[in-house]
């Protein structure tokens, strides 16, 4: 790849961004509950509006040395701002340890945790979560409680998960944004019945888009200070053209490509800044800012390299965006992920190939910098030129499991399917993880839960019972069931339940959201909003969704699969056989640890009895061979019988139909229920199948089940195969990923594959990569990215992390450095399926 190496002033900058564990800042905490405490008598949206406004006024401003693109979140590289109104409690309860995390790490002062308790008092009662919480059933919470779902992502924080109207801000200006929100103030009909809601809408857009525009002159003001004191003739320039930047954009159109990215960079801190929501996507980023460079760069008025060098700094902004979450979150999300996707490539809304010179800029950016963020992306379809295919190839050679690869030929449809006109549909860009959204269009709510599919089959088999707590229907103990269609029968009933405690629980935090911590400054960037004088929270979005995700597909159809075929089909194995190893966790006793050394989860007697059972089953598959050389001892008989399940019925992932077929029906089983639900901003729920990194924690809270699985093992992970079951090479596993109904999980579904670095050496290798992802979608699959790296490099750097703090490797939708993850999450990245061509 040509231009691989980095400028010294963007290495400089990666080098200070990751210079320390970053710490905790409570400037916005403490002027967000000042402004509160005046404005106690107010419209939300009016108190919402005026403490954003206070916090773009007077929050600490930084121009970090050699910056070319300038705005901060925090004053501390990567540090991370408070959002009390959302939840505390929990980081209360965790002062004195989110320091000693194994993973997503920060520092906090003494002193800070002595203000922010006093902060912390005036929340008492007043934040989303706890409303959210008065609107739950008490089924829902018991739910949670036993891992059934989750809904901590926007049950703790702000919603995020959206792209906005870049473009429009890049055209108009906040100043033209201002003036749409006045005329429409004044034209309200005073007879509207929601004319004086609307009005409050109006005014409060007005507010925190001034807020936006007086907090850029206040850079341009830094920058002139700062100039005046610069002795290097050079920087003293860059900080006087930042400057004239800061002056004119955002209020006003950008009139050049570096004004377009410091706009740009302006709306990205200022939505962080409202709201600690994450997954801010960028979206199109190669359309929306391609005006701006081509008429800098390919007309000559800035040279490749200096436009370059612009993105590579922005790039690095992106990785300065951070937030803190709650301990068990970090399980679900580790590796200070934000998920700020940028998507090149795909089409236009007429049907046309999309790309453009800048798609392979901003592919060259993230070769460039070797930074999770952005999270970039690929779209695809039958006329992307090969050349893009490529370029993007390169870049997942390079080891950082980007980009991730999106097919149009199914996310178009999927969309189009739930509403979304064929232009919209062709303009989609991908929010967070795997999420497709219209830009600028749409509150789509995405990630709104994991959802634990195994969990769910696990109460099934258990007649509604986790443990002694009852947490689901009585459907029938499992000696009693007849028939493979009996069970079946009985998960979906189970699945029914469990999926409709999960939309009370999404639309309780929904409702919270909308009644105590409305966005207008979100709201004012995406379209319908200011037409219908209503916030995001409200439903003003032309399209409104909400998206929780089903995690655990493979182990749901591995587990029916090995039922109907060992049980129901063969009659080796008895329910009641079943039901006892399943209860003894096959005689391995109540947990399981991770081998550090293999990746692999054991318990003590594991690797023994594993050992004995191969030699035994090499020599015979009769069961009673088995138990004469084995004294019937009940650790190596249930070993015996888990290792029937495993290797005596097909699995998942090796393009064999009847385990595929079964899997696919797990899959829409889930989706199916789902879809049938409406949320309170008058859209629909739709399903996605993917667990971010939950997939571990939610395997912590499942006992063994019938795919093999020992108790607390990590789930698959998203519509992967379980790792080491995929046995017949990269092709088979994709052909039996494609066989499911991708166009119904049309909130995503996520697969990873890991690739060892020689097969894609030379340009063979890049061909044949591009070749797999073209084939793969024809065949409809939805998304694939790719981890390039050798398993015995990820164990070196778990054993010697400072040596390979820069290596960063894909989780799960997003990337991260190995060395910030838990090492739970390390070792379910190392155990995965090493693919060679």
């Amino acid at each position: 790849m040509r231009n691989i190496e980095v400028s010294n002033r963007i290495q400089g900058l990666i080098d200070e961004l990751y210079r320390n564990d970053p710490p905790v800042e409570i400037e916005r905490a403490c002027l967000l509950t000042e402004s509160y405490k005046q404005t106690e008598n107010q419209p939300m949206v009016i108190r919402r509006a005026r403490a954003f406004e206070k916090i773009m006024n007077e929050m600490t401003l930084v121009i970090r040395p050699n910056e070319l693109i300038v705005g901060n979140f925090a004053v501390s590289p990567r540090g991370v701002q408070l959002f009390p109104e959302f939840s505390n409690k929990w980081l209360e309860d965790e002062f004195d340890s989110i320091n000693k995390r194994t993973g997503d790490r920060f520092f906090i002062s003494d002193e800070s945790k002595k203000i922010l308790r006093e902060v912390f008092k005036y929340w008492d009662g007043k934040t989303t979560q706890e409303l959210a919480t008065q609107y739950m059933y008490s089924e829902t919470i018991t739910a949670m409680d036993v891992g059934a779902f989750t809904v901590g992502n926007y049950y703790f924080n702000g919603v995020g998960h959206i792209s906005v109207d870049y473009r429009k801000v890049l055209q108009i200006g906040f100043k033209g944004i201002i003036a749409e929100a006045a005329t429409a103030l004044v034209a309200l009909d005073k007879g509207d019945p929601d004319a004086v809601k609307k009005s409050h809408f109006y005014e409060s857009v007005i507010i925190s888009a001034n807020a936006v525009v007086n907090y850029a002159k206040r850079f341009a003001k830094l920058a002139q200070i700062e100039a005046a004191k610069e002795t290097n003739n050079q920087r003293k320039q860059e900080l006087l053209q930042i400057a004239k930047n800061c002056e004119n954009v955002p209020e006003n159109p950008a009139r050049n490509f570096w004004e377009a990215c410091q706009s740009f960079w302006f709306i990205q801190a200022a939505i962080q800044i409202e709201s600690n929501g994450h997954s801010i996507s960028p979206g199109r980023f190669d359309q929306y800012m391609f005006p701006y460079y081509e008429a800098c760069v390919i007309n000559g008025t800035m040279s490749e390299e200096q436009a370059q060098e612009l993105l590579d700094c922005l790039w690095v902004k992106l990785n300065d965006v951070n937030k803190i979450r709650d301990e068990a979150s970090t399980k679900g999300f580790g590796g200070y992920p934000m998920f700020q996707n940028l998507i090149v490539g795909g089409q236009t809304v007429c049907g046309r190939d999309a790309t453009n010179p800048l798609s392979y800029a901003c592919l060259t950016a993230s070769a460039h910098v070797k930074l999770p963020q952005p999270s970039i992306s690929i779209r695809v379809w039958n006329k992307t030129p090969q050349s893009l295919m490529e370029k993007a190839a390169e870049v997942t050679r390079i080891g950082l499991g980007m980009p991730a690869w999106y097919n149009d030929e199914v996310i178009i449809p999927a969309l189009e399917n739930r509403g979304v006109s064929l232009n919209d549909a062709r303009d989609y860009c991908i929010i967070g993880c795997v999420e497709p959204q219209v830009g600028g269009k749409t509150e789509g709510w995405h990630d709104a839960a994991f959802f634990n599919m195994l969990k769910v089959l696990e109460v099934t088999l258990n007649n509604g019972m986790d443990g002694h707590v009852k947490v689901g229907l009585e459907t029938g103990d499992l000696t009693s069931f007849q028939s493979y269609n009996e069970l079946e029968k009985a998960y979906r009933k189970q699945m029914e339940w469990f999926v409709k405690l999960l939309v009370n629980a999404d639309n309780a935090v929904d409702v919270a959201h909308g009644e105590r911590a409305p966005l207008p400054f979100l709201s004012c960037m995406v379209d319908n909003c200011i037409a219908k004088g209503k916030t995001l929270q409200e439903g003003g979005a032309q399209y409104n969704f909400t998206g929780p995700q089903g995690v655990g597909v493979a182990n749901v159809g591995d587990a029916l699969m090995a039922i109907k075929t060992l049980v129901f089909e063969q009659k080796k194995l008895t329910l009641t056989q079943l039901k006892e190893v399943l209860g003894n966790n096959f005689g391995h006793g109540k947990t399981c640890a991770v081998d550090s050394t293999t990746g692999t989860q054991q318990t003590d007697l594991e690797a023994l009895v594993a050992q004995v059972v191969q030699q035994i089953l090499a020599q015979t598959n009769k069961s009673e061979t088995y138990k004469a050389q084995t004294n019937n001892n009940d650790s190596t008989e249930g070993e015996y019988i888990r290792q029937m399940l495993i290797n005596g019925a097909p699995k998942y992932g090796n393009d064999l139909d009847e385990a595929d077929d079964i899997a696919r029906e797990a899959a829409l089983i889930y989706c199916t229920e789902v879809q049938r639900y409406k949320n309170p901003r008058g859209g629909c729920f739709q399903p996605g199948l993917y667990p971010v990194s939950a997939n571990v924690p939610m395997g912590l809270v499942c006992g063994a089940t019938p795919d093999g699985r020992l108790a607390g093992q990590p789930l698959a992970e998203g519509v992967s195969p379980i790792s080491g079951y995929d046995k017949n090479g990269p092709t088979a596993a994709l052909n039996s990923v494609a066989k499911l109904d991708h166009h119904i999980a049309s909130n995503g579904t996520l697969l990873n594959q890991k690739f060892h670095p020689s097969a894609l050496s030379g340009q063979e290798g890049l061909a044949n990569l591009a070749a797999l992802v073209r084939g793969y979608f024809d065949h409809k699959g939805m998304h694939v990215q790719f981890n390039v790296i050798d398993r015995e490099t990820l164990r070196k750097a778990q054993q010697d992390p400072e040596r390979y703090k820069n290596l960063v490797v894909r989780v799960a939708g997003y990337s991260a450095h190995f060395v910030s993850l838990d090492k739970s999450i390390q070792d379910d990245i190392i155990s995965r399926t090493e693919q060679l061509f």
